[in-house]
């Protein structure tokens, strides 16, 4: 039970609001100009530091969560709403579990 609550809520939460409202937030005001290139750096960096954080689950993790990590940055990028961001990351956790546990 302590499990499904770190993974549908309390990871969920913490790493958007460290990720997105955090880093990603401070990396947009670092990275803002009109060139669309530089806009994409908040979201690449935030992808990384993203798997990064799950680098003691290892490589292999951290490789399976860049995408999911790309997709939640973006969309960040595009709402600026990092609770939003936290309620996708949770659903795809849920699935994650549901694909693991057969």
């Amino acid at each position: 039970m302590t499990t499904l609550l770190r993974l549908l809520l309390l990871s969920p939460v913490l790493e958007e609001l460290v990720v997105r409202a955090g880093l990603q937030q401070y990396l947009i005001g670092r990275f803002y100009q009109s060139g669309s290139y530089i806009k994409l750096m908040p979201v690449l960096l935030s992808a990384m530091a993203f798997g990064v954080l799950h680098v003691a689950s290892g490589w292999a993790v951290v490789s399976a969560v860049f995408l999911p990590g790309l997709m939640l940055a973006m969309m960040y990028q595009a709402t600026r709403d990092w609770r939003l961001c936290a309620l996708i990351h949770a659903v795809f956790n849920g699935m994650a579990l549901g694909v693991c546990m057969q």
